[in-house]
């Protein structure tokens, strides 16, 4: 055959596998607003630079279809390119053949991938839009998922791992982004549940929708699943790319340095913060008045808000930031804020990312709710995640560190490198106006006015107990600041510890309250 023809039928053949399942499928997609997977990747990755592997496999089964009729690519689209100029690995389903679902050569490319993300150290970026585990082709594709689940744990805490979902994602196929780093959902599209709504009413009788089920709003809110909840599939893979910007690409490098303008003159924090230890406020806006820019990238915005975790830059370089939210529980510890700050402090260590807290955490959340919910299994998360950190540790006392609260965010004996507190900070083993009712009770009870003595009192034991000074006389604080100069402090602490090393016992790993 000529050169020319050749090169001809090659033309159709890549024809025939960008079609996918074909132009009838191709245009359903699109009526429900969903992009297909080759033009997810052209938005994700940077112009040109996405080059496919295994365009023209095909499945291993037969009797789906005529012979020599299969589709190409079988139902993933697998490759690499550019983001932000740096080398990022991809596997996008393709809904249109077979509903995207697993298959044993899907599964084969998503490996192959996966494998070369590995031995080059580049990040991996999941774009989700699956039904499941092909039920056509039996075991063999659940053996492949299998193999697609171990590399997710080879993975895990090597390179990023990003998940997007952007259709359903149904039974075995959720555990791959389950085994990722941060997942991100689109609303009114994207749909994550091990049975679905038909399975569910068979077995328990319950009837229940696609969204009420597993959709986005549910796993941004409700269960934590999702990380990032997004309005469409455009703003999810901005948000890919500017995720990845704040990560290195593995766990033996350090993230991306950006040149930072001058926000000398921002705003200082000091304002934010109410002289009334009970008055609330937003520490979102403290954040932004500290870091580069104004710009935080909040994870997890929508779940467990009484305590705010995310990345952000000060001076340029990458930071993880864990603070509690005033506006929720007036920023207690829960179940749930437990999990989430520890899986994101357990995140920035694994990648060499330094952890900025922010305190202002009057205790662990009482109440039979979160006790039989397991508060002291799910709240020692957070001190083992603090405890086995060895990334640089900067930690402020913005208001209130009480109990075991002070222990868990940070603390110096979790092994803060640096331990600032503010001026009308408090620090003690609970509240002054608890306190004085255990200790002083019996004078409180026989005073005639009993809330002019407890006033009395707690005024009495804030001064002489829960001030920064008692704290910083021990050791326990650094350093009692300005709160105009936690930006600098915070910046100068981060750049001593830039070459910090610590070690500790060798060990296969530690044994997390999992």
């Amino acid at each position: 055959m000529p050169v020319h023809d050749k090169t001809k039928e090659l033309d159709g053949v890549n024809r025939r596998a960008d079609l996918g399942g074909g132009k009838e499928k191709i245009a359903q997609q699109h009526a429900k607003g969903k992009l297909m997977a080759r033009e997810r990747i052209e938005k994700l990755m940077d112009t040109g630079t996405f080059q496919e592997i295994g365009k023209f496999v095909t499945h291993d089964a037969s009797g789906f279809e005529p012979e020599g009729s299969e589709p190409l690519g079988d139902g993933v689209v697998t490759g690499y390119g550019r983001i932000n100029g740096r080398l990022t690995y991809v596997f996008a389903h393709d809904f249109t053949v077979f509903g995207g679902s697993m298959g044993e050569a899907t599964s084969r490319k998503v490996v192959k991938i996966m494998d070369l993300a590995l031995k080059n150290g580049a990040p991996l970026v999941a774009l989700n839009d699956s039904g499941g585990a092909r039920i056509q082709e039996g075991v063999l594709s659940l053996a492949g998922v299998s193999d697609v689940f171990f590399r997710n744990t080879l993975l895990s805490g090597v390179v990023p791992q990003i998940s997007a979902i952007l259709g359903p994602c149904a039974g075995a196929a959720v555990y791959s982004p389950a085994l990722s780093d941060f997942i991100m959902m689109v609303k009114q599209t994207s749909n994550m549940f091990v049975t679905g709504p038909d399975v569910v009413k068979t077995v328990i009788g319950e009837s229940i929708t696609f969204e009420e089920l597993g959709g986005a709003d549910v796993h941004a809110a409700e269960t934590g699943v999702s990380h990032f909840l997004l309005e469409n599939e455009e703003d999810c893979m901005s948000l890919i790319r500017r995720l990845l910007s704040y990560l290195p690409q593995n766990n033996s490098e350090f993230p991306p340095r950006v040149t930072s303008e001058d926000v000398a003159s921002q705003e200082s924090p000091s304002g934010v913060v109410p002289e009334d230890p009970n008055k609330t406020y937003d520490m979102l806006e403290v954040i932004r008045r500290l870091v580069d820019n104004g710009e935080y990238l909040e994870v997890h915005a929508g779940w467990a808000q009484s305590v705010t975790v995310g990345f952000a830059r000060l001076d340029g370089e990458s930071v993880g930031i864990v603070a509690n939210q005033p506006l929720s529980l007036s920023g207690s510890l829960d179940v749930d804020s437990s999990i989430k700050a520890a899986r994101f402090v357990r995140f920035c260590d694994s990648f060499n990312i330094p952890i900025v807290t922010l305190v202002d955490a009057p205790g662990y959340m009482p109440g039979s709710d979160q006790e039989h919910r397991g508060l002291i299994k799910h709240g020692s998360k957070l001190l083992f995640a603090y405890c086995e950190a060895t990334v640089p540790k900067v930690t402020v006392i913005v208001r209130k560190a009480y109990g075991g609260a002070y222990c868990a965010m940070g603390s110096k004996y979790s092994k803060a490198d640096i331990n600032y507190a503010w001026p009308g900070s408090e620090i003690a083993v609970m509240g002054p106006e608890g306190a004085i009712n255990i200790i002083f009770r019996k004078e409180i009870e026989s005073s005639d006015n009993k809330s002019e003595a407890a006033a009395r009192l707690t005024g009495e034991y804030r001064a002489k107990f829960a001030n920064p000074y008692v704290a910083a006389s021990g050791g326990i604080i650094d350093e009692v600041i300005d709160p105009a100069t936690t930006r600098a402090k915070v910046i100068s602490a981060l750049a001593s510890l830039r070459n910090k090393k610590e070690f500790r016992p060798p060990k296969k790993h530690g044994n997390i309250q999992l």
